[in-house]
């Protein structure tokens, strides 16, 4: 019985994983939700871990009321991620929390020798070079949840002696895939927040949006797959069907196809390398009947050139970008700024911000914590 421990449980992926964790008869040794008291609560009686963390300390005293009786420890904060991710209990940290906040617990887990299974598109955005040299030492396994990494890892199943030409990253395309700069001055919150295929959180739906989300996963690729970015080919396939796919040396290009369903991915990075009854629909290409393929507009979605440049440079310039969106995003969500302006905040952050090579995790920290101060700076001057 793998014995797993998720951070961002009450979250869209958090949710899955806890439906593929009772399917299979897996143990739960902590839970971990930003502010939802209540579910976190709820989701404690029934899987009964040993801890559960709340990150915003406001909630802290009505968690700790809801579970009076339970005997399991109420933590708060950064420490409380911390202390789950390096549990001794713990044989699988499931990280599937939103933003930077999940780089230092990714750190503390692999420390302790945890395995991880890898939903914090921030954790190697920002701290890629870190984490993948501390997993290597330690030995830890990185099992990606994402669906496009997810595909990919299914990918090179089978092939370790074949050398890689290049990988296909696809991309949905996101609500406005297709529109010009025109179209979408007028962009707000609510008109970004219909995503045609996957249900996430607002967050990462803006950055679907906004193509950063595709930018975020590029870098990713990079780190998880040890490639260069020339190695990495984005392709927008609306119906999000391919999830992503692998070019071999002799031109042969294998990918993995299923529904757009997260549980496909969160099993096999829970349950690798087993393939077992998954609780979603199986695929009918019938029924889709067409499947399309389009090159990204980068003059459109500038936040993903952003990206892409960034890892391109190196260092410290995609912690940079990364911190100066999740700056943007929440302006852009309480209709702060217009839609575009997402990507004019993270070039003028990624021109402006200084950067420099990645040797710790405070590095990191302080270029996140710097592009989001310039971007809030040019709040104020708006």
């Amino acid at each position: 019985m793998k014995k797993v421990a998720l951070l961002g449980s009450t979250g869209s992926i958090g949710t899955q994983s806890l439906e593929v964790i009772e399917k299979h008869g897996l143990q739960v040794t902590a839970l971990a939700a930003h502010s939802n008291a209540e579910l976190l609560a709820a989701q404690a009686k029934k899987f009964h871990p040993e801890a559960v963390c709340i990150f915003d300390p406001a909630k802290v005293e009505q968690l700790e009321t809801m579970l009076m009786g339970e005997h399991i420890e109420v933590l708060c904060g950064m420490d409380g991620l911390c202390e789950i991710a390096q549990a001794e209990s713990t044989e699988v940290l499931l990280n599937s929390v939103v933003g930077m906040v999940g780089l230092l617990p990714t750190l503390k887990a692999i420390e302790a020798g945890h395995d991880i299974a890898l939903a914090n598109k921030e954790t190697l955005v920002a701290g890629g070079s870190l984490v993948m040299k501390n997993a290597a030492e330690k030995g830890v396994k990185i099992y990606p949840i994402d669906s496009e990494h997810s595909a990919i890892f299914q990918s090179l199943q089978g092939n370790s002696m074949n050398r890689i030409r290049k990988i296909i990253l696809t991309a949905s395309g996101g609500p406005f895939f297709g529109k010009t700069r025109e179209e979408l001055l007028h962009v707000r919150a609510a008109d970004a927040l219909k995503h045609p295929n996957w249900d996430m959180g607002n967050k990462i739906t803006i950055d679907s949006a906004t193509m950063m989300n595709k930018g975020l996963e590029f870098i990713e690729a990079k780190w998880l797959f040890d490639l260069t970015p020339d190695q990495i080919e984005i392709v927008v396939h609306r119906q999000s069907v391919l999830h992503s796919a692998v070019e071999y040396e002799d031109c042969a290009v294998i990918g993995q196809m299923g529904v757009p369903d997260m549980k496909i991915p969160i099993q096999y990075a829970l349950l690798y390398p087993e393939r077992v009854e998954c609780p979603t629909r199986p695929l009918s290409l019938t029924d889709y009947g067409t499947l399309t393929f389009e090159k990204p507009d980068y003059d459109t979605f500038d936040c993903l050139r952003c990206a892409i440049d960034a890892i391109t440079e190196g260092g410290l310039r995609p912690a940079i970008v990364n911190g100066a969106n999740e700056e943007a995003v929440g302006h852009f969500l309480r209709d702060e700024i217009g839609f575009l302006e997402i990507g004019e905040l993270v070039r003028a952050a990624m021109d402006h911000v200084k950067g420099g090579e990645v040797t710790c995790y405070e590095e990191v920290l302080e270029a996140d914590q710097a592009a989001r101060a310039y971007v809030r700076e040019r709040m104020t001057k708006k």
